[in-house]
């Protein structure tokens, strides 16, 4: 079965020797792979229309065009166009002649093609420079040869190779067959373009689906159709770990419509991310005629392990061991002797539930299985993991799977996990259809992968100058791994270190810890992770401790963040991992996060007199290696709503590639995070989420989020780091500070209840 979708086809590719691949490739510290030919196969005749492909990103064709693949996916956060706009510019193309057409997944092709972890840009920043200026400097040295002069004289801009001396200019198409016969320059020989001459990164440019998307023409995974395609839904057993035990179809069977009922693979927790739940598969010829199917089902559940699961006797547990000594992660100077010592403790227990990622878009697939090959289109994340588990579900070689990326309607992290893809492959192999496998927002709701409850106690000591000598953090939740393993009892290092094991503050003696917690449902990665539960804890116990010094809470963050300095996580504690970068790559710096304390405070105000029932509030927090401070500024009347009138973010991601998309990414994290910190937790009973749909897990709507959100992006010569997490973690604790600014009340749980 040939891919409907293939942008460049592998006839245009030329296979390159591992020794020569490995030279050109520029494999950088993360184990990124440009993957560059050696040239492309050229035409005797003049005017021939090859094209010209130095490398698997990047095509400029005969007539002028320059193709450019996005191999990373959509989910509004603009890589579609970033990533493209890096090459683009290196290359020197005319923005107004680009086409960015999606990969599918193919690592061996591609690199990495996760899109998960703010690392896209951070990952490919400069393996993408290097695609665009090879492209450029071999275009140059074609137009150099065809004038017959030195190529130092010839420079490409805007789509065009000028020669400087005679004025002469040849068109990109004009060159593309003399670019492709000639060699790769060697990559110590790349130049790349000053800073001084970039003209896309660092400026805004409207993504390229824009248009596409606004008109209702872009293609997400729910607008997918193939010929003969038939729709399916899944009963799933409501607990998770749980089986069919009995099942009767025959009402099902009798709805107009339906086509097949069939029992799906069971998958007993933990099972991963791969596999899907399990349950029973309506296949029909239209959405209403399977959903009303699966309502027609009569089903006896075997429960399963967690069968007796509630959140509200977990959190009694979790509650509990926090109160003991944990296991240590972080241990600096003596917290035993600080609190024996101290004028004043502080001593404060916070609780995040369980969050669902609730995209606009639940989980969908297209699957085409036939003749042992199988085709998808979905809304995924992470195409390469969704063709392992393809193959795997399916039993087949993963050169027999092709996975179509289509546009997200959000992400967040949750299509990073292939369940539902592997459901519509499993789906059309036993029904012998194409079939496109649709979730409800009941089902989204349910059976999420659940960002994880959690309990954060933090005890600090103060001396007699109100002097900040001891901290203590206890961190309890169940982790991501215990989705995976049994033997997964307690928050892993790599989760401590989103937030917690990292706190940059200068205090002498410093214990972090954690303690046991087994994942009783299945737990997955949230936009931002642990950094949504540390960031809540730190960021409000700072503003308490602001309180018990009788300080500004901006002077008192400032102080607590002490001198500039680098802070060597990396010899403070074994195994940091530092978001997957070297510490001496992107080292902790307390100057760039003061900076943003200080830009944020500046740009809102801070300290200006507020009317009655008003107040501000602040937290600053580094997350994927992205420095980021919050200003929430709040309003409660005296019948408790509470609005927000504005909220400023000032943010430190090193060198900006499209200003538009940081900022977009900004309000948009904003609004999220004001759902997390305001709306909906997840609570189960019996094993069974009380939410079902919207109606109980809420989420923020116009009259809930900030009335103006305003980005200010510091000006950097700093790598590139990312954008699609960090607005999350610092929003909530520098809401429910302000909410404490303007009532007096302090708030230690999320959702802020504000009676």
């Amino acid at each position: 079965m040939k891919p409907l979708h293939n942008p460049l086809e592998p006839s245009i590719l030329k296979k390159v020797d591992r020794r020569s691949f490995l030279k050109i490739s520029g494999i950088s510290a993360t184990g990124i792979i440009i993957g560059m030919q050696i040239g492309c196969s050229p035409s005797k005749k003049k005017d021939s229309g090859i094209p010209f492909s130095p490398n698997v990103y990047l095509t400029v064709n005969s007539d002028g065009t320059v193709t450019i693949v996005a191999h990373r996916s959509e989910m509004g956060t603009g890589i579609r166009t970033g990533l493209p706009l890096i090459v683009a510019d290196e290359l020197e193309a005319d923005w107004s002649k680009v086409k960015v057409v999606q990969a599918i997944g193919d690592e061996a092709r591609y690199g990495n093609q996760n899109t998960d972890g703010s690392f896209s840009v951070r990952m490919f920043f400069e393996p993408m420079r290097k695609a665009g200026a090879t492209a450029r400097m071999m275009l140059e040295q074609a137009a150099a040869n065809e004038w017959g002069v030195p190529v130092g004289e010839c420079k490409a801009k805007n789509g065009e190779v000028a020669h400087q001396g005679s004025g002469k200019k040849l068109g990109f198409g004009e060159l593309t067959e003399a670019a492709s016969k000639l060699e790769m320059p060697a990559e110590e020989k790349i130049t790349l373009k000053k800073k001084s001459e970039w003209k896309f990164i660092g400026k805004s440019t409207p993504i390229v689906d824009i248009e596409d998307i606004i008109s209702g023409k872009g293609g997400f995974g729910l607008d997918k159709k193939v010929a003969g395609m038939k729709y399916a839904t899944v009963l799933r057993c409501p607990v998770a770990g749980g089986k069919v035990k009995t099942f009767n179809a025959d009402k099902a069977m009798q709805v107009a419509g339906v086509q097949k009922v069939f029992e799906m693979p069971f998958t007993a927790f933990p099972g991963g991310i791969n596999a899907p739940l399990g349950g029973l598969l309506v296949v029909a010829d239209n959405t209403w005629a399977a959903i009303k199917g699966r309502d027609a089902l009569e089903v006896e559940w075997d429960f399963g392990p967690n069968a007796k699961y509630s959140t509200a006797d977990y959190f009694k547990d979790m509650l509990g061991r926090v109160k003991s000594k944990g296991q240590v992660h972080r241990e600096e100077g003596s917290v035993e002797t600080s609190f024996k010592n101290a004028a004043k403790t502080i001593d404060s227990t916070y609780l995040i539930p369980h969050l669902s990622h609730a995209p606009m878009e639940p989980p969908c697939a297209v699957a085409h299985f036939k003749d042992g090959e199988c085709e998808v289109w979905a809304p995924t994340q992470n195409p390469q993991g969704a063709n392992d588990a393809l193959a795997e579900a399916l039993k087949i070689d993963k050169a027999n799977v092709t996975v179509n990326v289509t546009l997200l309607g959000g992400g967040f992290g949750r299509k990073s996990k292939p369940d539902f893809i592997v459901e519509a492959a499993l789906a059309s192999q036993m029904s012998g259809f194409p079939v496109k496998i649709i979730w409800t927002r009941e089902d989204d709701i349910q059976h999420d992968f659940f960002h994880a409850c959690s309990v954060q106690r933090i005890k600090v000591a103060l001396d007699n100058n109100k002097k900040v000598t001891g901290w203590e953090h206890h961190s309890v939740f169940p982790p991501i791994g215990g989705t995976f393993s049994p033997d997964a009892t307690g928050p892993s290092f790599d989760e401590l270190q989103l937030g917690m094991v990292d706190m940059p503050f200068d205090i002498p003696n410093i214990s972090c810890q954690s303690h046991e917690a087994k994942a009783m449902t299945r737990i997955g990665w949230l936009r931002s992770v642990s950094n949504i539960q540390h960031a809540f804890a730190i960021g409000s116990m700072v503003d308490e401790i602001a309180v018990a010094r009788q300080m500004d809470p901006v002077e008192n963050l400032l102080d607590l963040i002490g001198a500039d300095r680098e802070i060597p996580f990396d010899k403070l504690m074994e195994g940091f991992g530092n978001y997957g970068e070297p510490v001496e790559k992107f080292p902790m710096k307390t100057a760039r996060l003061k900076n943003v304390v200080k830009l944020a405070a500046e740009k809102s105000g801070w300290g200006k007199e507020l009317p009655k029932g008003h107040g501000m509030g602040i937290c600053a927090h580094r997350s994927f290696l992205t420095y980021v401070a919050c200003v929430v500024h709040v309003a409660v009347d005296d019948a408790g709503k509470l609005t927000i009138p504005e909220v400023h973010f000032a943010v430190d991601c090193g060198i900006v590639v499209n200003q538009n998309s940081v900022k977009n990414q900004f309000e948009g994290g904003g609004t999220f995070a004001s759902s997390l910190a305001l709306k909906g937790g997840i609570a189960f009973k019996n094993g069974q989420t009380i939410a079902k749909n919207f109606d109980q897990f809420e989420v923020a709507r116009m009259q809930d989020t900030a009335k103006e959100i305003f980005v200010h992006l510091v000006e950097s010569d700093e790598k590139p780091t990312g954008v699609g997490e960090p607005p999350v973690p610092p929003f909530a604790p520098a809401l429910a500070n302000a909410v404490f600014a303007a009532t007096g009340k302090r708030s230690k749980e999320l959702p802020i209840k504000m009676s």
